[in-house]
């Protein structure tokens, strides 16, 4: 690559940052610990077991982000890297089409049109596909909010891969995660992840979990696994869980704590046809 390109390259980022991202202040109050919405260069994990609401909430936030404005939406684009291959567009418009007081198949492919979706089956390829998408943002100033689903997808085969070494078990990950921190900070993006609940309290082990109350004084334990690349970047933690005190299987429950300050708020959602509801 030449100077006089990097030169180019440099001045489309600079005006993509100066012409601004939209204001994500309507996305979902009730997510957020501390402003009640999402600003520019956060970083948002979504944590829990399978099976606990964490996908829904991501077509929840997805909806909310596509629809236009008249529609109740933030009509801003989302890129959507998709590494457990379980994302489901039919899902998706069915949302959008309860949402929509119209619904038409015209304003639905203009809606799917604000989505960006990538697949990625290794930590290699999604290193590659990171670094390939910073042209995208370029070019894209009303692109605001990526979504990885899952970050945590590949920890275990990069950890049979990396034999012995736990640098080499980490390597791909911690180079993912500090790429993303570049993106995010450069372009005034805001990141949302999920990882998996995978590593389970022993009994008869002397290794105990975190307490999160230590950090935002809410009682919910966490054992971080991925790599401190990760969990440094990460700005606010939100944790899903199931309840069981209900009757209906589509009941949850989740606590949001700001990592960098001692905020918390908790709340329940459900979920039903037309998606997830507070």
């Amino acid at each position: 690559m030449s100077d006089g390109f990097r030169k180019a390259e440099s001045g489309t980022q600079l005006l993509a940052r100066l012409e601004g991202r939209s204001s994500l202040k309507n996305l979902e109050p009730c997510l957020f610990a501390d402003e009640g919405f999402p600003i520019h260069g956060v970083v948002v994990e979504f944590h829990g077991p399978e099976g606990t609401g964490k996908t829904e909430m991501l077509y929840h936030l997805i909806a909310r982000c596509v629809l236009p404005k008249p529609g109740g939406g933030l009509e801003v684009e989302v890129m959507f890297i998709d590494t457990d291959y379980h994302f489901d567009m039919l899902r998706l418009v069915t949302i959008l089409e309860h949402r929509l007081s119209q619904s038409t198949e015209e304003i639905i492919k203009q809606c799917l049109g604000r989505l960006f979706l990538v697949n990625c089956n290794s930590s290699t390829q999604l290193l590659l596909t990171l670094y390939s998408l910073e042209n995208k943002f370029c070019a894209h100033p009303s692109l605001c909010i990526v979504i990885l689903d899952s970050i945590s997808a590949f920890y275990w085969i990069d950890r049979s891969n990396g034999g012995e070494s736990f640098n080499i078990q980490e390597m791909n990950l911690k180079r993912c995660a500090e790429f993303l921190e570049k993106l995010v900070r450069e372009h005034h993006l805001a990141l949302f992840a999920t990882t998996q609940t995978i590593m389970q309290k022993s009994s008869n082990s002397t290794e105990s979990s975190i307490p999160l109350k230590l950090h935002c004084e809410a009682d919910v334990e966490y054992r971080p696994y991925l790599c401190k690349s990760w969990q440094q970047m990460v700005t606010h933690r939100i944790f899903f869980s199931k309840q069981c005190n209900f009757s209906s299987s589509k009941a949850f429950s989740i606590v949001s704590c700001h990592t960098k300050k001692k905020h918390v708020i908790k709340c329940s959602f459900s979920v039903a046809e037309c998606g997830v509801q507070f």
